[in-house]
């Protein structure tokens, strides 16, 4: 590795030995009823010697069969729905050429071999879904690269999980295109969640402002699923001063985003008396959305916002006061699930009441 990009990669294996290829097809064989998809992913170990047998095997009960391929003998995969090599792999079959020259090979080993479909990797230049009558493709989506150990790996795993919810296989591509992109993003051998792939299906999805509360949770889910921080703090803020923007620039400072939750005007009532709000909910929303510090913002009925606290899980709560961090209501649910309570000062001599008795003297 050199700044956290992977430069080469060298594995150091042994074959196994001592493995019976009889208890291997009589497991797949326990396994066949239950499930809509087999992936044969071949390291050249000597696992998969019999392979041809284990496809037909998963063909006759009606799977579909997907190959990683190893080596040169495309023969041991025939019948198979779907392999999957990368450029270098193809080219040890078929030989050096340009990659209209490739595919046209890549097609015609499909017919001899009586597979229907090959998934060409290409590494930064895509991949290419050939089948006997024709090709489709897409760029590499990775913005990034660090590491494409398991690049492959997540490629046919999400052919396999689109294969199995019968999507068209070039929905199926589109998907596992978008995964690999994500995962040669990290460091190291990495995973990608449903939350990751989400978000880069809807790149403009992430809508910023004034947001429901069931928005809000799907909302926070993809940004933490993209290793963002979440703030959230609470209040009426009914007649925004300099003291409420202090503290809100303080609040985001802690983290990526910022969420202001926003008492409705009848929990206003409840704490602040029938003389108030002065400004309706809808107001006061407008007002804090349109600032830069502010990302989302939602509304809560409740006299407490305990409840939004303990659903929607922030990273960090923070509160303005004289607060003792046990005393701030969804605190407790806050760091039991991992985040942090802080608590900020309000800057002195500002407040909304002291603008109202203020204003009702002039």
């Amino acid at each position: 590795m050199a700044q956290h990009q992977q430069l080469i990669r060298i594995d150091f294996e042994e074959t196994p030995l001592d493995f019976s290829h009889v208890n291997l097809a009589t497991r797949l064989q326990n396994h066949l009823a239950n499930n809509d998809v087999v992936v044969f992913s071949d390291y050249g170990k000597g696992t998969l010697e019999h392979v041809a047998d284990y496809i037909l095997q998963a063909k006759n009960a009606g799977l579909k069969t997907l190959v990683d391929p190893k080596g040169t003998d495309y023969s041991r995969y025939k019948n198979a729905d779907l392999i999957t090599p990368n450029l270098g792999e193809l080219k040890a079959v078929v030989g050096e050429g340009e990659i209209n020259t490739l595919i046209e090979k890549g097609r015609a080993l499909l017919t001899t071999q009586n597979i229907e479909n090959l998934l060409l990797t290409r590494g930064e230049a895509g991949m290419s879904l050939i089948d006997a009558k024709s090709t489709y493709s897409l760029p590499a989506q990775a913005k990034e690269v660090f590491d494409f150990t398991g690049a492959g790996d997540t490629v046919i795993a999400v052919m396999s999980l689109g294969l199995a919810i019968d999507l068209p296989l070039q929905d199926a591509m589109y998907l596992a295109n978008l995964a690999a992109g994500i995962v040669v993003g990290k460091v190291g051998t990495s995973t990608v969640s449903i939350l990751e792939l989400n978000r880069e299906m809807h790149p403009h999805r992430n809508t910023f402002g004034v947001v429901c509360e069931d928005e809000l949770l799907e909302i926070m889910q993809r940004a933490k699923a993209h290793g963002e921080k979440i703030v959230m703090t609470n209040g009426c803020f009914d007649l925004l001063h300099i003291g409420h923007i202090t503290y809100l620039q303080q609040a985001k400072a802690l983290g990526d985003r910022l969420i202001v939750a926003v008492n409705s005007n009848e929990s206003v009532k409840i704490l602040k008396g029938d003389s108030r709000p002065i400004n309706d909910l809808q107001a006061r929303m407008a007002v804090l959305a349109a600032l830069e510090c502010v990302d989302w913002v939602v509304s809560f009925n409740e006299e407490t916002p305990e409840r939004l606290y303990n659903r929607l899980l922030p990273d960090v709560l923070v509160k303005g006061g004289d607060y003792k961090i046990a005393d701030v209501v969804g605190g407790e649910a806050v760091i039991a699930n991992g985040g942090e309570v802080r608590i900020l000062s309000f800057v002195e001599g500002h407040s909304t009441s002291s603008m109202i008795a203020k204003a009702r003297n002039i």
